[in-house]
């Protein structure tokens, strides 16, 4: 089995740099550019065979699981454990905001104060993956989700430091393979 995992086409929240966690808006031009592009590198390459789409269903990253799957004829499911990390009182400020970075540090603090903490997060990632192997473990499956939810998927299958843990980063349809 394998599990892909890519993270959503950009939008103008991660244009402008502007945290974006449970804000559900969609994908701007150039991410819709970029989940096309990714949809041409899986399409006819006999080294990437993807046989779901395993996706949250916020809007940006279930519009690039259409756009996926519409160029692949891949089948898409939706699951509510990916979707992205919520981030509090942070929602919406800028990503150099006063205390993010370190909130990122903070596993049993809750994000923002009113967010998720990073325990919770993991909780929810972890089971979503350990599920994905049960009832898939004769597929491979691409998931669609966020960025702190890919750093979650991430800590899963490769060992982290707190350091490397908050400084990890994906980029919009970045494609990465882990191989069972």
């Amino acid at each position: 089995m394998k599990i892909y995992s890519t993270r959503h086409g950009q939008t103008d929240y991660n244009k402008r740099d502007i945290i974006l966690g449970t804000t559900d808006i969609v994908l701007n031009d150039t991410g819709i550019a970029q989940a096309r592009e990714l949809a041409d590198k899986i399409y006819g390459n006999e080294e990437i065979r993807i046989d779901l789409i395993i996706s949250s269903p916020m809007k940006r990253a279930l519009r690039t699981a259409e756009i996926i799957s519409e160029r692949c004829g891949i089948p898409i499911i939706t699951d509510k454990r990916l979707r992205e990390w919520n981030y509090g009182e942070y929602e919406g400020m800028h990503r150099d905001a006063e205390g993010f970075p370190e909130s990122k540090r903070e596993f049993g603090v809750r994000m923002g104060r009113t967010g998720e903490s990073l325990l919770q997060l993991s909780h929810r990632v972890y089971s979503a993956l350990d599920w994905i192997i049960e009832q898939y473990a004769d597929k491979n499956v691409l998931i669609v989700s966020h960025g702190g939810v890919c750093r979650m998927i991430e800590t899963y299958f490769h060992d982290m430091t707190t350091e490397q843990f908050s400084g990890w980063f994906m980029g919009n349809c970045q494609l990465i393979c882990y191989e069972l």
